[in-house]
């Protein structure tokens, strides 16, 4: 893998260089190694080790933990788009018997389906899968805590249950489709479910001493989709440009921003701190800067893939220890020091090619009641309606060909925006579901709820 490393200026680098060592060494990990993407490539590799003359590479593997449920996640995604299933569906309907079938998929992917946050004792993640050969081992005997599509609770065997849904649809083995619809379109030759040389092991650092303790590597068998594999920075990397971009080979570009967007309540507490989930991804308000991306840790290891879609950054971080570092945050710090330090330069504007005199005449200044808005058209064929002051409600709208237009965000998500036009074919005013946009403030010629004053505008005398 190419990194490009010329791209990003010497300063830039060397900040880069200096968070990681500060990480490795105040987290006391044995080996850390990190990325960061630009503009949909790799452009600096970074490594930190304990052992002298063996740093590290963007081709050693680590065990990633949950990030592998962003790749569950991409599967169950693309079962969607060709039709096989839908997010509202009921569990059952796909794959019966399961106890938790009247669940839906979205529930699952965003761990809002109020399944328990781990499988029965023993502990999954330092014993053999081998124990909970079937679902019904990993589920348990209760394994709803919470009415479904209540809050947010992350489950592990909720992860589980889509592995076992993406088997049972395609009638391959998880590890099978993974393999043929994810890893070998993208590229990722060096992410698998088990450990291919070279790869680091997994320790564990004594929290009083400086001392390391081998952690057991085990298969998690039915657990696998929830946090099996293995991967590398130079994998991830590649993963964190297609979660960025789409790729039509895999997920288009509108089925991962819509993963990208949240899709669970969110707790008080994690309003407090700007977090939220999506469809596989999770997603954090930090430093001014949204951020998407999944953390992951099994014993021994510690993982982030981190993105900042608005400045097209991305950052992966990868640890051989079960505690120390936060990857998460050095992630974070990673894009920003690259943000920060080097901002993305937009591309030059360009008029349109051709433009409609009827959408023409819908642009400018528009008032709500009192309140003025302006209307712009953009050059990727939409209209872009936001306050001229302040904060408020603000959306673009796409064209639905027959003169109306349909909301794609905010409070206009899916509301119509509609010209209405006076007798001589001049637009009076809009109507964007049911309130009434006017070309001056409550204006006396157009149809306004409730109607104007007769007397119209004055002062106090």
């Amino acid at each position: 893998m190419t990194t490009h490393q010329e791209s990003l200026l010497p300063g830039t680098r060397r900040a880069l260089l200096h968070r990681i060592a500060v990480a490795q060494a105040e987290g006391r990990t044995p080996s850390l190694v990190a990325a960061v993407v630009r503009d949909g490539r790799a452009v600096w590799h970074g490594a930190r080790t304990s052992v002298d003359g063996h740093g590290p590479d963007e081709t050693v593997q680590y065990r990633i933990g949950s990030i592998t449920k962003t790749f569950t996640a991409v599967l169950v995604l693309r079962l969607r788009d060709q039709g096989l299933l839908d997010l509202g569906d009921p569990l059952e309907k796909h794959l019966p018997g399961t106890g938790v079938g009247e669940v839906t998929i979205a529930e699952l992917l965003a761990h809002t389906a109020g399944l328990a946050a781990e499988s029965p004792a023993p502990w999954w993640e330092r014993t053999p899968g081998s124990l909970r050969p079937e679902l019904s081992d990993v589920l348990g005997e209760q394994p709803l805590l919470h009415p479904a599509g209540r809050r947010h609770h992350y489950s592990n065997p909720g992860y589980t249950l889509l592995g076992a849904l993406v088997e049972e649809v395609r009638g391959a083995p998880w590890e099978e489709v993974l393999r043929e619809e994810i890893l070998e379109p993208l590229g990722l030759h060096r992410t698998s479910t088990q450990p291919q040389a070279p790869h680091a092991g997994g320790w564990a650092v004594h929290p009083w001493a400086d001392a390391m303790l081998p952690e057991p590597l085990e298969d998690l068998g039915r657990m696998a989709p929830a946090g099996q594999l293995w991967s590398t920075t130079g994998d991830l990397a590649r993963f964190a440009a297609f979660l960025t971009r789409g790729d039509d080979r895999v997920l288009g570009a509108e089925s991962v921003a819509e993963m990208r967007r949240p899709a669970a309540p969110a707790e008080s507490a994690d309003v407090v701190d700007g977090v939220t989930y999506g469809l596989g991804l999770q997603i954090q308000h930090r430093g001014g800067r949204l951020l998407v991306g999944h953390s992951g840790s099994l014993p021994g290891f510690l993982a982030s893939l981190t993105i900042s879609v608005a400045d097209d950054v991305a950052a992966v971080v990868l640890t051989n220890c079960t505690s120390g570092p936060l990857p998460g945050a050095v992630a974070a710090d990673l894009v920003r020091i690259v943000a920060e330090a080097e901002p993305r330069i937009p591309e030059p504007w360009r008029p349109l090619r051709e433009i409609d005199p009827a959408v023409l005449e819908l642009v400018g200044q528009w008032y709500w009641g009192t309140h003025a808005f302006g209307l712009r058209a953009t050059a990727d064929g939409l209209l872009c309606l936001a306050p001229l002051t302040g904060g408020g409600r603000r959306a673009r709208f796409r064209a639905n060909g027959d003169g109306t237009w349909t909301g794609l965000e905010g409070y206009y998500a899916g509301e119509l925006l509609r010209p209405v036009r006076r007798p001589d074919g001049a637009v009076s005013h809009l109507d964007l579901g049911s309130f009434v946009f006017t070309r001056q403030p409550y204006d006396p010629e157009a149809a306004v709820p409730g109607g104007v004053d007769a007397q119209g505008w004055r002062g106090i005398g």
